[in-house]
C-alpha cells in the first residue's frame, strides 16, 4: 500500500497516486456551512463529501459549534463514507483550512491522512461532475486520545504549567473587536494570536518549515495549544506545527465557540 510522504501533499504527488488513496472533499464555508453543490459541480475524480458539521462533529451546544463526535459516531461516518483500506487526503476550496480538522481528527487515531498543499486551487488535472456514492465500510470506533487534545476545564491550567496557546482566529477577533461571528468577543487569557492564514504564502501554500519553526517555537517546546472559533481552523496551526517539526501540540476543540459561552470564563480583549 502506498505510503504519504507526510501530513501534506502536493497536487503533483497525488496526480501521480490518484488511484493509491481515498480523496476526501471537505468544503465548508463560514456564511453557507458545508458546500455539497460545489462539490457536485466539479471534484477532483473519485473524492467523497464530506461534511465537515454532521461527519466531523457531534451536535452543537454547550460544547461549542463543532465539538468532537463521539468516537462511534465518527467511526459510522466513516464507514458511510467509505473512509478506511487506504491513505486518505483530504482537501478543500481554503487552502487546508478546513480540511485539516479531518487530518488531526484521522491523525490523532493513527489513521494515515495527509491534506492537499494548496487545496482544490491547486489540482491542475481534470475534475469531474456528479455526486461521487461511497462503498460503505466496517470501522471500528477508536477512543479519541486524551494527549491529542484539551478540554474545556484544562485550557487555563495548561497555559499556567507553560503550554504556548495559539488562537487562529483573525487578530481582529482575538482582540475583541465586534465581529458577527463571535457573541461574546475577545480571547483566552494567556492565549496569543497567530491567524491560520500566517501559515502560507502568497500561493495559498505551506511555508516552508524553517519560516513555521521561527515563528512556532523550538520543536522540543514541551507543549502547544491550538485554538480558534469552533476547532477547525485550530488544525490548521497544528498541521503547520507538524510540519515545523513538532511531534506533537493539543486541539482544543470547543475553542472560543464554548469558551465564550456564558459569562463565568474570563476572556481578555488585548491584543496579546
Amino acid at each position: 500500500m502506498t505510503q504519504l510522504p507526510g501530513p501534506l501533499v502536493s497536487a503533483d504527488w497525488l496526480a501521480a497516486h490518484l488511484d493509491q488513496v481515498i480523496l476526501a472533499d471537505v468544503r465548508w464555508n463560514i456564511a453557507v456551512g458545508p458546500q455539497p453543490a460545489e462539490h457536485a459541480d466539479g471534484h477532483i475524480p473519485g473524492a467523497v463529501f464530506v461534511d465537515l458539521d454532521a461527519d466531523l462533529s457531534g451536535p452543537p451546544g454547550d460544547g461549542g459549534r463543532h465539538p468532537l463526535p463521539t468516537p462511534t459516531a465518527f467511526a459510522d461516518a466513516r464507514g458511510s463514507l467509505g473512509l478506511d483500506g487506504r491513505p486518505i487526503v483530504a482537501y478543500d476550496a481554503a487552502s487546508g483550512a478546513i480540511a485539516a480538522r479531518l487530518w488531526w481528527m484521522l491523525d490523532s487515531i493513527g489513521v494515515e491522512a495527509a491534506v492537499l498543499d494548496g487545496g482544490l486551487a491547486a489540482w491542475q488535472g481534470s475534475l469531474e461532475t456528479g455526486a461521487v456514492v461511497p462503498t460503505p465500510v466496517e470501522v471500528e470506533a477508536v477512543p479519541w486520545p486524551p494527549d491529542r487534545f484539551v478540554g474545556v476545564d484544562d485550557v487555563l491550567d495548561a497555559i499556567a504549567s507553560g503550554a504556548t496557546h495559539l488562537d487562529a482566529r483573525s487578530a481582529e477577533r482575538f482582540a475583541g473587536e465586534e465581529n458577527p461571528i463571535d457573541s461574546r468577543p475577545g480571547h483566552i487569557p494567556g492565549s496569543f494570536s497567530r491567524p491560520w492564514q500566517d501559515n502560507l504564502d502568497e500561493d495559498g501554500r505551506f511555508r516552508l518549515a524553517d519560516d513555521l519553526a521561527a515563528e512556532l517555537g523550538p520543536s522540543s517546546h514541551p507543549d502547544l495549544v491550538a485554538s480558534c472559533g469552533s476547532g477547525v481552523t485550530g488544525c490548521h496551526t497544528l498541521l503547520a506545527a507538524r510540519l515545523a517539526g513538532h511531534g506533537g501540540g493539543r486541539l482544543y476543540t470547543g475553542s472560543w465557540s464554548e469558551w465564550s459561552r456564558g459569562d463565568a470564563r474570563p476572556v481578555a480583549t488585548d491584543e496579546g
